[in-house]
């Protein structure tokens, strides 16, 4: 079974880091498809960012199910383009963000977000209204960290989210603390080992989504708002009209 793994940002050496978490958590007969998409930012920060990123993630997907992929992961917490990725996707798609929320909600009645930058903080709350978790989404902090330092300068990023970790427990009650970045996921071990708390990181959990849906045969629906885009000819030039005189 193949999935493939989307990091919708131009980073490879950031690819390559989250693509170790999901084979260490995928298990035996799945294959890990891991792809960095061309073109993109070199890192998924803010709004604008993920609208760049989209285009060459659908391309992306389009082509790796033309290569036998069953399932998706878009290894971005924002998850950019979910609904589009699905539009595209025969398959099952799995957002990084959906994945690490339902995860903590299941262990948990109480949970925080640790990410990097404050612009990211609105966004992952309107994904906590879109994925139902209420008043179980205690608070979403940023360690105001660029995403890139967490691959370059883990040295002087991890102490930062650390401490972000355990500001959520103390301060929010939070019974589980969620890494709200990919680039977090290398080092869920050491951010993790003092928290008290289980600290989750989407990867792993949602590349057993993925696989769980597409074993058991489910594909994404295509009736409705999930259809394949329609294909469209490209609109000839139209005659310039002369402007009314009065």
């Amino acid at each position: 079974m193949k999935i493939h793994l989307i990091n919708p940002n131009s980073t490879v050496g950031m690819t390559d880091a989250i693509a170790r978490t999901a084979r260490a958590h995928a298990g035996p007969g799945i294959e890990i498809m891991a792809v960095t998409a061309r073109g993109t930012p070199p890192s998924i920060e803010g709004y604008a960012d993920e609208a760049r990123a989209v285009p060459a993630m659908l391309d992306a997907i389009i082509a790796a199910e033309a290569q036998g992929a069953v399932a998706h992961v878009i290894a971005c917490f924002d998850d950019p383009g979910l609904d589009a990725a699905r539009a595209v996707a025969m398959g099952p798609v799995i957002g990084l963000c959906e994945a690490a929320l339902i995860a903590a909600g299941r262990i948990a009645k109480r949970f925080s977000v640790v990410t990097t930058l404050p612009r990211a903080v609105p966004i992952i709350e309107d994904l906590g209204d879109r994925y139902g978790c209420g008043r179980a989404l205690c608070a979403v902090h940023a360690a105001d960290i660029p995403v890139l330092d967490l691959e370059f300068a883990p040295v002087q990023t991890l102490p930062l989210i650390a401490r972000k970790i355990r500001q959520s427990v103390e301060e929010d009650r939070a019974e589980a603390v969620v890494l709200g970045c990919a680039g977090m996921s290398a080092h869920l071990e050491q951010l993790g080992r003092d928290a008290g708390v289980p600290v989750i990181d989407g990867v792993g959990f949602a590349i057993r989504m993925a696989a769980g849906l597409a074993a058991t045969g489910l594909l994404t629906s295509k009736a409705g708002a999930y259809a394949l885009p329609r294909v469209k000819q490209a609109a000839e030039a139209q005659p310039r009209v002369a402007p009314l005189t009065r």
